[in-house]
């Protein structure tokens, strides 16, 4: 495989892992320091299973994008 080849894969990869830190930071990270700080009275809108589901498939998400970019990496041993 050319070396060329070999940087696009790297690349597509380092793009989908961004992805999936950014949906972690979007999906969970965020809604967490909304409740916690009562931003915007997060705590009175937001019951905490819909928070709970919304962090559990936000970092599902994340994973799969993550496990799609570690995939993409193998080809570079072809």
């Amino acid at each position: 495989m050319s070396k060329a080849r070999d940087e696009k894969i790297k690349l597509t990869a380092n793009y989908l892992n961004t992805m999936a830190g950014a949906l972690v930071t979007i999906g969970v990270v965020g809604p967490l320091i909304a409740v916690v700080l009562n931003l915007g009275d997060a705590q009175a809108k937001v019951s905490t299973l819909v928070l709970a589901a919304s962090c559990l498939f936000s970092a599902g998400g994340s994973y799969a994008i993550h496990r799609i970019a570690r995939n993409s990496l193998d080809k570079l041993d072809l």
